[in-house]
């Protein structure tokens, strides 16, 4: 410890790369199933999507699915149950990009209908999504997201 005050005092940096926070697999970093909800990049820019178009309100550990929002889903084909005790939208941390995406009812049913309309596919062994070509279609005209990868 002594030394590396040293160090310091002396003006020799001790900077290190930050270690990089979640999978070091860029296909789960990029599209992943987070229990029944999208996650990764993906369900971080669906997230930020909805909630800058007024679909979705997020405050802190609370995010509620707007009028607006609901009549989005509808038109989208995407349905949420309605009643039980599951809320219709959460906010969940992601741990690859520290950001939150959605869960819920509401995640789960974007996640659903996203793997039926063939957006994504399940890659074996793995939670990772492949992002499909109608997928980088299907996620910019309904979300307004701009997808890499596929």
């Amino acid at each position: 410890m002594i030394e590396s005050v040293m160090q310091i005092a002396g003006g020799i940096s001790l900077a290190r790369p930050l270690p990089r926070i979640g999978p070091r697999d860029a296909a789960l970093r990029q599209a992943r199933t987070c229990y029944d909800h999208l996650a990764g990049a993906l369900g971080v820019s669906i997230a930020d999507a909805l909630h800058t178009s007024g679909a979705v309100e997020i405050e802190g550990d609370a995010a509620a699915l707007t009028g607006a929002g609901r009549a989005q889903m509808q038109a989208l084909g995407i349905l949420t149950p309605a009643g039980g005790t599951r809320p219709v939208c959460r906010p969940c941390l992601g741990w690859s990009e520290r950001r939150p995406h959605l869960a819920g009812a509401l995640g789960a049913a974007i996640c659903s209908h996203a793997l039926d309309q063939a957006w994504v596919r399940r890659r074996a062994g793995t939670r990772a999504l492949e992002i499909t070509p109608a997928g980088r279609i299907g996620f910019r005209q309904a979300f307004g997201v701009e997808t890499i990868g596929g």
